[in-house]
């Protein structure tokens, strides 16, 4: 059987690659309302949104662009803008240099 493969922004994604490993666009988020786990927003923490990964997950994002990783807990759902696949908090998104823009080409992985 034949697995489709696509590239996005240099990464190879197949129809098996888990949500544990994705590359695409990540943007920020600097609320102070209550998170879908339960808990509030703080911009000021490593934190993000992903549509299936457990709350609790780390995961390791790395901006394409800069070179530049953070270490974000995932507490939150979203985001539900195409082509997106992880949103970050402020301080996540200033470690890898991605407030200006506002957005920017990522790819994540899960840490054990």
């Amino acid at each position: 059987m034949a697995i489709a493969a696509a590239t996005t922004a240099g990464c190879v994604l197949t129809a098996t690659t888990p949500a544990s490993a994705q590359c695409g666009s990540a943007s920020w988020y600097a609320l102070h309302s209550r998170t879908a786990s339960g808990e509030m927003m703080n911009p000021a923490q490593l934190t993000a949104a992903h549509k299936t990964l457990p709350f609790g997950t780390k995961v390791k994002v790395v901006n394409k662009s800069t070179g530049k990783s953070v270490v974000v807990r995932i507490n939150d759902r979203g985001p539900f803008i195409k082509g997106r696949i992880i949103d970050l908090s402020k301080a996540a998104a200033s470690q890898i240099g991605m407030i200006r823009s506002g957005h920017a080409p990522v790819c994540i992985a899960t840490i054990s």
